[in-house]
């Protein structure tokens, strides 16, 4: 029964693909590092540099009337422009990209005289039962920690932490999100010693690409064996076409990823599978 699913899953991933989507996927509410003035979220590498929080330039602090704490230091965002040089061979107006930075204070934490814009709305959810057994039959599942803000899988520590549900718009999406952690703990060396987990990878490298691919797929996967597919594909699609696009558009790697993520799901139900790929 499980590997209809997984097919009927792939397939309309990949419809939901060709029609065109969105391009990123993060369902909690913003609990991660923002503009404190705009509230936009920080993306890129600045999501790695920066904790949770609210976050504002020393000019803004003090244009809102606020001060930083003494003796506080700033938190680096890093960003990209472009500069004009011209070409030596043609003689041409070249544009270069330049990587650059600012330092950041976390208002909440740092400074002094300043308020808070963000939305601290919580939802309440009933635990969805069939989701809540598939995570409890993960019998050497990794610790799991609930914290605001990010989700991640950490090998080192074979640990997973994902926003609490009460996070979250929908509960199914809480599901989602810890179901693709669990998948990229499948790949730890002592369970089925995947690549994209095992050896060490920079953050959109390929091998990185793929991994997050493989993640996602078998996260739609154990939505779909949960029942909360309808409710969470979209947002997957998303995101697999994100990735997807960091590696050139290739739709074969959607299969050659289901393949893996089959296997994580199998195991994190506890399935027995033949060797495929």
């Amino acid at each position: 029964m499980s590997e209809k699913i997984y097919e009927m899953i792939t397939n309309r991933m990949i419809q939901l693909l060709e029609k065109g989507i969105v391009p990123w996927r993060r369902p909690w509410r913003v609990g991660a590092a923002v503009n404190w003035k705009t509230q936009k979220s920080y993306r890129g590498i600045n999501t790695m540099l920066l904790e949770p929080g609210e976050y504002a330039t020393f000019k803004q602090i003090k244009e809102a009337g606020g001060t930083v704490k003494k003796g506080e230091k700033g938190n680096i965002v890093v960003f990209w422009t472009w500069l004009e040089k011209e070409d030596e061979d043609s003689g041409k107006e070249v544009k270069i990209p330049f990587l650059r930075y600012y330092n950041v204070f976390d208002i909440n934490k740092q400074c002094e005289g300043l308020k808070s814009k963000r939305d601290d709305q919580t939802f309440e959810h009933d635990p969805i039962e069939a989701a809540e057994k598939i995570c409890e039959g993960y019998k050497d599942a990794p610790r799991v920690t609930f914290a605001s803000g990010r989700a991640f899988y950490r090998p080192s520590t074979d640990s997973v932490s994902v926003p609490p549900i009460c996070d979250y718009a929908k509960a199914e999406e809480y599901y989602s999100t810890l179901f693709h952690e669990h998948v990229h703990s499948t790949g730890h060396a002592k369970r089925l010693n995947r690549s994209g987990i095992t050896e060490l990878a920079a953050f959109g490298d390929e091998s990185y690409s793929k991994e997050e691919l493989v993640a996602e797929i078998g996260a739609a996967m154990l939505c779909g064996v949960a029942g909360i597919d309808n409710s969470t594909l979209d947002n997957s699609a998303a995101y697999v076409g994100s990735w997807l696009r960091e590696l050139k558009d290739d739709k074969r790697l959607i299969v050659q990823a289901a393949g893996q993520a089959q296997k994580a799901a199998d195991y994190i139900l506890g399935v027995t599978f033949e060797g495929t790929d």
